[in-house]
């Protein structure tokens, strides 16, 4: 946001964040700098700073290990009066910050050259995968790891800056070990500059474990009491009970955003969880618009994988009542309820999921798709049988019985005929966002098996080149 007032300053023009890497001269900036999305939880509600004129603050982050480093550059500073002063800068961002990232930059240079060429990221490597001909790694680590815990400390500043009322977490918390970090790092291949490190920051996600502690009431039985007591005692491991593992934070940093890495990131995740016997449940703290899109993707994508997802499907033998409730069976209740338990997902996001993928195996005559009003009305080539309208409108009331039940409190201050246009409308918002979504998914895919494409051909390049070279080398051996 501009302003007139010259001591004023938009805080997120003035910051600029990069990656750098140690150089025979230096530094070196990796990839290209970035401005933060938000600022308004650590500079103000009006993201202004006041009191200097051609502001600029730098923040650095070491590629690898993410060592920050401030700078703060003005050529003019506002003289206090009274109350009117200066934004303190430094003070506001030591709040967020660790201490080394107040060094000097010469400091800060000389212990960024000193890390070590085989460091690498803290935790184990849980996944290696190919993007865009680039080698990615997601390391996993708990925040009772010091070294875990000490990147944590060094990147949380991109919460807020990143994440819309996104909190950096409490570090000092004495439940600080139900925390899970996955690093994403790109990893490149060794360099000639022996005091670069392959390794750079590409974005991170962390994910908490909710125990599901309940105990029965009172009277116990004997074996219940003991059951209690070992639960409540100190050397009861809490790692065994069951948990809703729900993902709180996810960044891709903008030199690495537009390259597919945050579905591979969250399909990790996902998989992790699925493969963790104690977790029953994985969500995802207030997800905006862009993550929510990824995520029902992904989902979409990993479900059709499952035979028992695949063989879910709409009942047509259900009768539409003229009056009363909706059917409970237009989907086979137990069945549903089995897939959903064995994919971990919550409840309405599973019913999402499902309910697009059963939209997108309607027939072409009746599937809604996205129309724009500048374009012809595509005319289908059958019409569409009985049945497919009847299939069609099972599914519609299966959307529409869901989204009336999630939305029961609003829509009942409305009057009848109000409340049922308005549930129209809504699942009218709703065909256009999963016809979107899973066209959205189809070109995704494409993009995928084009990519794998290219790889598997270079590959096989690479592997034709390699015996040409060979052969080439024994001609000449043997023509010697």
């Amino acid at each position: 946001m501009a302003s007139d007032n010259p001591w004023s300053t938009p805080s997120n023009d003035a910051l600029l964040l990069s990656l750098v890497a140690p150089s025979p001269t230096g530094v070196k900036t990796i990839g290209h700098s970035f401005h933060p999305k938000f600022s308004y939880s650590i500079f103000g509600e009006d993201e202004i700073i006041f009191g200097y004129q051609e502001l600029e603050i730098n923040l650095r982050f070491n590629a690898s290990d993410m060592r920050p480093n401030l700078s703060v550059t003005y050529s003019k500073k506002f003289p206090a009066v009274g109350e009117a002063e200066p934004t303190d800068i430094h003070g506001i961002l030591r709040e967020l910050m660790p201490d080394v990232a107040f060094q000097s930059k010469g400091d800060y240079e000389t212990a960024i050259k000193t890390l070590r060429k085989d460091w690498t990221p803290p935790g184990e490597l849980a996944a290696t995968f190919l993007a865009q001909g680039n080698t990615f790694e997601v390391w996993k680590g708990n925040l009772a790891d010091t070294a875990v815990k000490q990147l944590v400390k060094r990147i949380q500043i991109l919460v807020p800056l990143f994440i819309e009322a996104g909190t950096p977490i409490n570090l000092d918390d004495p439940e600080v070990n139900q925390w899970t970090v996955f690093f994403l790092y790109q990893k490149s291949a060794a360099a000639g500059d022996a005091s670069s490190n392959p390794y750079t920051f590409a974005g991170y996600a962390t994910a908490y474990r909710f125990f599901f502690l309940r105990l029965p009431t009172p009277p116990l039985s004997p074996s219940e009491s003991d059951v209690e007591k070992a639960v409540l005692s100190q050397d009861f491991d809490l790692s065994r009970l069951p948990c809703r593992t729900r993902i709180a934070q996810f960044i891709i940093l903008p030199p690495f955003q537009q390259k597919g890495l945050g579905p591979k990131l969250y399909s990790h995740i996902f998989k992790e969880y699925i493969n963790h016997p104690q977790t029953v449940e994985i969500t995802v703290e207030d997800p905006n618009e862009a993550f929510d899109d990824l995520r029902d993707i992904a989902d979409l994508q990993y479900l059709r994988q499952l035979p028992d997802f695949q063989q879910l499907r709409i009942n047509t033998d259900v009768v539409i009542p003229k009056t009363g409730p909706a059917p409970d069976n237009i989907v086979k209740k137990a069945a549903y309820d089995a897939v959903r338990a064995k994919a971990k997902m919550a409840p309405r996001q599973f019913a999402r999921v499902l309910e697009m993928h059963l939209m997108s195996q309607l027939a072409d005559s009746v599937r809604p798709g996205i129309n724009f009003p500048e374009e012809e009305k595509k005319v289908t080539s059958a019409k569409a049988t009985r049945e497919q309208e009847h299939e069609y409108r099972l599914w519609r009331l299966m959307l529409k019985k869901r989204l009336y039940q999630h939305n029961r409190d609003a829509l009942g201050e409305l009057e009848i005929p109000d409340r049922i246009a308005k549930l129209d409308e809504t699942v009218s918002s709703v065909e256009f966002d999963y016809a979107r979504l899973l066209a959205k998914a189809e070109d995704q895919q494409e993009k995928e098996a084009a990519a794998n494409g290219l790889a598997a051909n270079g590959k096989r390049k690479a592997e034709e080149d390699a015996e040409e070279a060979s052969a080439s080398k024994k001609a000449r051996v043997e023509d010697a």
